[in-house]
């Protein structure tokens, strides 16, 4: 029975796609639910801010990370 493992010889393409799936999942549902939290904070625990800063704030963070979280293109070598 163990010999009939051999290293290297397994197709493993559906769990890298369920890797790269799961990491996407949780890069960009953690940017939502970052944006979306600082949004309401601000709305509701700083007068000053209010609903418009809230938004402004939420929108900002939202525009960053997806600058800063998506796919860069492979290097050409």
């Amino acid at each position: 029975m163990a010999g009939d493992y051999h290293h290297g010889e397994m197709d493993i393409t559906e769990q890298a796609s369920t890797f790269h799936l799961v990491m996407g999942m949780t890069k960009w549902g953690s940017l939502v639910l970052a944006s979306f939290l600082l949004f309401v904070v601000l709305w509701f625990c700083t007068p000053s801010a209010g609903f418009m800063g809230g938004a402004i704030a939420g929108f900002i963070l939202l525009v960053l990370g997806i600058v800063f979280l998506r796919e860069k293109p492979a290097p050409a070598h």
